[in-house]
This record gives structure tokens, C-alpha cells and sequence, in this order.
């Protein structure tokens, strides 16, 4: 005789190492294999019990999937039970073993004991096919309409698996899901609006059908926020969060893109946020559903701040959770009412000094939907002051130095505003700033003719500060003095500098003091080749800008140092730059080629020149006399062709 499943259980968990463990799962699948072809009636249901404990250990079980089928044909209750549950477990709607299985589910739905129906409807819910999902789908919507609410809520869930098989079959199940609402059980009430939702997003066109429904809807969840204490469904004080959060739901599938189902359900939805405790966890989520729902349909103005304040909240609870949520929400919602979010721009700012990685990482997200150009100096600045504090975790200080950088270039009110901006953020992020930065910098710089004294100065003081370890920095500074050095040592170009800036008070640089600097950058164990590589095109375009014969004299000797260097553009540099200095070439040069560089034309002019042509239509004409001249040319040339052709031939 077999052992039974409590036995069974204790021999595995006796079992020291896997080899027993197979030992003993072996021994007792042949005793069940040999009860099966004897056909013992008898202990079929344990063994199929014990073929279930074993399938979940994860060892082959599938010689008992017939055994289960027999079971459920079997009149006894629990031999069904046993069966329908190795049905469940044992198989899935892609054998063709289950098609067998067809006509004693529909047996079992209409026989009169409940538990048994129920067996049947779990069962179809759970691995129903195509198939058998259209051959039963008639039954299952006749038990929606049974009296027993617990053949009804199963019958719901059935009909999910249903529709979601089959969603041509939705019509089938309208009548009967709205004929639910009318029940007093919470249960069926529950599976009623989660197949409503379902619904709804398999097919739109039901959204129509089901909008008239919005006041019954309205009204159920006003009963269950004015309900009293009902011991059966109460949550830590909150009735029923489970079914007031799908009503929610509901609602905001019918709400979105209708005005008048908006309108009826706006005043409940206020009822729920401010009747709703905010301190548990329930509660929590039915609010988070609210807001939700708010920001989706067409919501009065006020509803909508009352549901950004909720929001609000959130950012000042403990649990991390509930915090992410918020930031994500407002993230998503932050399109719909900006306004009413800038009132808490302080307390998402302050997430940003937050431990957990993912809570900063939405702030700053939020807070780069927030900038607007009313906004910008404020949210950098305190952007800026937070990039200064934080340690560690350069990942973070890339994406925030990358954000910065963005929000600058967007929304800056002024040039000189945004050059100041963009140096202290390479004066603090330096080595973290993405590659197209200095040299965006670099080009902003050279188009503001008016700020060139005022940068070169700031910039010069800003090396001063011996913060070489900062590369960008670093190479815009030494491009800057290169180019506009001669400002920095002329009293014109201080007043220039002063006159820019109200509270800068920029004074005369003596030649050899810029010079002293440029040669402490190149002498540097931070400077890198590339900063090598900016010290020689400084130092030789002050060759052109400084008259005092000692300084170009040590300009000169400055450039040779590298003749004999390793790196052979660094060798070549500054051999052909020594040969430029050279008395006899630097009178014929000096303006030619040690010049000013020219303006640069920016990506956005030409992006902008495309735009213009592709709306006046020039692009085909261009392409259409592009044509015409690739066509002149091969007339001109096949003669050739042809010549030299024949002369092969």
C-alpha cells in the first residue's frame, strides 16, 4: 500500500543530500506509476496528491496527467477537488490532453452543488484555451446571473480569462457584469468592476456603453466612504480598500475625454481625498488611485491642486516608497498643472539630498520638468549648491552636471548669465561634464563680442584658483586667454571687463603674471595631453598679442619644450610653432595666422537655414539642378569613355 502525503513530505525533508532526495522521489513515482496501471481506485486521489508535492519540487509528473482527468469525472467531491487541482497544476491550455476535459466542465457548471460549479469555473479561469473558452463561454455567462454570489464572483473571473482569449466574445458578457452591480456582496461587486475595466481596455467602444453607469458607480463608492464600522470588510479602520481603489480605477477609464461623466464623479472624488486617512497604508493607495484618477479626467482646476497637495504630503512621509511614488506621479502629471507642483519646488529639491539612488534620481527628473525661464536661476543656483555638496556616486553628478547643462542652454535669460552658469559648473563638475561642453562654451564665448574682456578676466581668475585638476575648465580658459589675452594686461580691456559686471572689480594682469600661470598649468602633474596640446596654442598666440621682448622671449623658449617629446603631435606643435615665433616669420604671420579665430556659425543657424528651405521648397529644385549637372557631365564625359572603350577594344 502507498504511503500517504504527510509521510511522503517527512522522507524528503529527512533527506541530507539530492542524491536521496532523487532516491526517495524515484521509489515512490514507480509505486504510483504501478497503482495507476492497476487501476486502484481507491488511493488515486493521494497519489495524484503526492504527484502534485513532487511537481512542485520540480521533478517530472507527467504520467499522472490522465489520472487527474479520471479523477474529475469521479461523482465524490473530494476526488474532484484532488483532480481539478492536478488539472490546475499538472497541465496548461497549450496540450491537447485538456480538450478531453471539455465536456466534464460543463457537466460540472450546471450541477446543482455549488462547490462543485465552482471547481468547474476555477478551473476554466485558470487554463481555459481558445477553444474551450468559446465552446463554454455561453454556461459561464448564465452563472453570472445565478443567485449564489459565490458562483457569481467565480463566474466573473471566468469570464476575464474569457475576454482575454477571446475579445470578440465581450459583448457577450456586458448584460451580466452590469446586472452585478446591482449586488450588495463586495466580492461580486469587486469581480463585476475588474471585468469592466478589462473590458474597457480590450475594446474602447464599450466606454460609451458603460458611461451611463457613472452615477450607480458614484453612488456605490459614496456608500462606502460614508459607511460606518462594518466588521467584515473593515482594513485598519478604512471599508473595503480594496473595491473603493477598482472603483477609482472605473472611474478614470469613463472620466478621461468626457466632460460630463467628469463632471458627475468630481465631487466624490474630492470627498474621498480629504475623508480618506492619510497615515496607513490603505489609505495611502486608495489616495494615490485618486490623484490618479484627478489628473486624468477633466478636472476642475481646484480638484486638481487638491490632488497635487495629496501629492505633496507624500514627499514628507517616511517610507521611501511612498515618496518614489510621488516623485513618479508628479513626473507624469507635471505637464497638467505646473503651477500648482512649483509650490512644493523646495521639498522636491530637498529629495535630492536623499540616501537611496533612485528617490534623487526621479527629483531630478521632476525638477528638470520644472524649469521654466520665470524659474531658471533660482532652480540652477540651487542645483549648483547641491553639486558642490555632494560626494561620491559620480554617476549621479554626470546625469546632474548633464541636466544643469540642458536646463542652461534651454532657458538661460542672457548670455552673460549663461556663460557665468556654465563656469562654475566646470569649475565644480570639471572632469564629469560630458565632451560638447567646453567646447559649446567655447563657441557661445566667441559670438558675445561685448563679454570678451569680462570672461577672459573671469576665467583668469578662476586658473588662478589652481583648480587644474579641472580639464574643461582648464582648456576654455586657455583658449580664452590665448585668443584675449591682450584685454587682461590693457587698462581698456579692465574697464571693458568692469562695465560688464557691476559688482566684479577686474584689475590690470601684468603680462608675466599671465604667463606665470600658463606655465604652471603646463608643468602640472594634472595636465593631460590634450591640456599640453591647449598650453602651446595659448602660448603662441601670445606671441602675437604681447609686445614686452622677456615675455616673448620665454614664450619662445615655452614653445620648444616639447621638440623632443614622445607625442608626436606635441612634437609637432611645437616645432612648427617655434619656427612661426621666429623673427623673420612672426612679422608676416602675426595677424595672418596667429589672428583672432573667426566667428563660428552655429549648428542652430543651419538647422534653422534647412527648416526655411524645406518650407519654401528649395530642397527639390536644389536636387532637380543637381540632376541636370551630374547629367552635363556624363555627356561630357561619354565620349571619352566611348574613345577609350574602343582603343581597349
Amino acid at each position: 500500500m502507498s504511503i500517504k502525503l504527510r509521510e511522503l513530505i517527512r522522507n524528503v525533508r529527512a533527506c541530507k543530500t539530492a542524491a536521496e532526495e532523487r532516491a526517495v522521489i524515484a521509489k515512490e513515482c514507480a509505486e504510483c506509476r504501478t497503482a495507476f496501471k492497476s487501476k486502484d481506485d481507491q488511493y488515486r486521489h493521494r497519489n495524484v496528491a503526492k504527484l502534485l508535492y513532487i511537481h512542485m519540487l520540480g521533478y517530472p509528473t507527467h504520467f499522472g496527467q490522465m489520472e487527474s482527468l479520471k479523477l474529475i469525472a469521479s461523482p465524490k467531491y473530494p476526488e474532484k477537488r484532488i483532480g481539478y487541482l492536478g488539472l490546475m497544476v499538472l497541465l496548461d491550455e497549450r496540450q491537447k490532453v485538456l480538450m478531453l476535459v471539455t465536456n466534464s466542465l460543463k457537466t460540472d457548471l450546471h450541477n446543482p452543488n455549488p462547490f462543485i460549479s465552482g471547481l468547474a469555473l476555477c478551473a476554466l479561469g485558470n487554463i481555459s484555451s481558445n477553444d474551450i473558452a468559446r465552446d463554454l463561454s455561453n454556461e459561464v455567462e448564465k452563472k453570472m446571473h445565478d443567485p449564489n454570489p459565490y458562483i457569481k464572483k467565480k463566474a466573473a473571473l471566468c469570464a476575464l480569462r474569457i475576454i482575454r482569449k477571446c475579445p470578440d466574445l465581450i459583448e457577450d458578457f456586458i448584460n451580466g457584469a452590469t446586472a452585478m452591480l446591482s449586488d450588495k456582496n463586495h466580492a461580486v461587486l469587486l469581480t463585476a468592476i475588474t471585468l469592466l475595466i478589462e473590458m474597457t481596455k480590450l475594446d474602447t467602444k464599450t466606454i460609451n456603453t458603460f458611461r451611463k453607469l457613472v452615477p450607480n458607480i458614484v453612488r456605490m463608492l459614496k456608500n462606502l466612504i460614508t459607511a460606518g464600522y462594518v466588521a467584515e470588510y473593515d482594513v485598519v479602520g478604512i471599508t473595503d480598500p480594496f473595491l473603493q481603489i477598482r472603483i477609482i480605477q472605473l472611474l478614470r477609464l469613463l472620466g478621461t475625454g468626457d466632460a460630463s461623466a467628469s463632471e458627475q464623479m468630481n465631487d466624490i472624488l474630492a470627498q474621498v481625498s480629504i475623508n480618506t486617512e492619510p497615515t496607513k497604508v490603505p489609505g495611502n493607495a486608495i489616495l494615490y488611485e485618486n490623484v490618479m484618477c484627478i489628473m486624468s479626467i477633466e478636472a476642475e482646476g481646484g480638484l486638481r491642486v487638491l490632488a497635487i497637495n495629496i501629492l505633496g504630503r507624500f514627499l514628507l512621509n517616511r517610507d521611501n516608497n511612498i515618496r518614489y511614488v510621488a516623485l513618479n506621479t508628479l513626473c507624469k502629471v507635471v505637464n497638467r498643472d505646473t503651477q500648482a507642483i512649483q509650490r512644493h519646488r523646495n521639498t522636491i529639491v530637498d529629495c535630492l539630498k536623499d540616501p537611496d539612488i533612485s528617490i534623487r534620481r526621479r527629483a531630478l527628473d521632476l525638477i528638470y520638468a520644472l524649469v521654466t525661464k520665470n524659474n531658471v536661476k533660482a532652480l540652477v543656483k540651487e542645483l549648483l549648491n547641491y553639486l558642490s555638496l555632494t560626494s561620491g556616486d559620480e554617476e549621479f553628478k554626470k546625469d546632474l552636471t548633464d541636466k544643469i547643462c540642458s536646463v542652461v542652454e534651454r532657458f538661460a535669460p542672457s548670455r552673460k548669465w549663461h556663460i557665468d552658469t556654465m563656469i562654475s559648473v566646470l569649475a565644480t563638475a570639471g572632469n564629469l561634464t560630458s565632451p560638447n561642453v567646453p567646447t559649446d562654451l567655447i563657441l557661445l564665448i566667441s559670438q558675445s563680442k561685448d563679454l570678451y574682456a569680462y570672461v577672459v578676466h573671469k576665467l583668469f581668475h578662476s586658473l588662478k584658483k589652481k583648480k587644474f585638476n579641472q580639464l574643461p575648465l582648464l582648456h576654455v580658459g586657455l583658449w580664452a586667454i590665448g585668443e584675449y589675452g591682450d584685454m587682461l594686461s590693457t587698462a581698456q580691456g579692465a574697464e571693458r571687463a568692469n562695465s560688464s559686471d557691476d559688482k566684479a572689480k577686474f584689475e590690470l594682469v601684468p603680462e608675466v603674471k599671465v604667463l606665470d600661470t600658463v606655465q604652471s598649468i603646463m608643468k602640472s602633474p594634472h595636465s593631460s595631453t590634450l591640456t599640453k596640446e591647449y598650453v602651446l596654442n595659448c602660448l603662441v598666440k601670445l606671441t602675437s598679442r604681447y609686445t614686452d621682448e622677456k615675455v616673448l622671449e620665454r614664450s619662445r623658449s615655452l614653445i620648444g619644450t616639447y621638440r623632443t617629446s614622445i607625442h608626436p603631435e606635441l612634437q609637432q606643435r611645437s616645432c612648427e610653432y617655434a619656427a612661426l615665433t621666429t623673427p623673420k616669420l612672426a612679422t608676416v604671420f602675426k595677424t595672418k595666422v596667429l589672428g583672432r579665430m573667426p566667428i563660428p556659425k552655429t549648428k542652430e543657424k543651419k538647422r534653422r537655414r534647412r527648416k526655411r528651405a524645406k518650407q519654401i521648397k528649395l530642397l527639390p529644385l536644389m536636387k532637380k539642378r543637381m540632376k541636370k549637372m551630374m547629367e552635363r557631365k556624363m555627356k561630357k564625359k561619354l565620349p571619352l569613355l566611348l574613345f577609350h572603350r574602343r582603343k581597349i577594344l
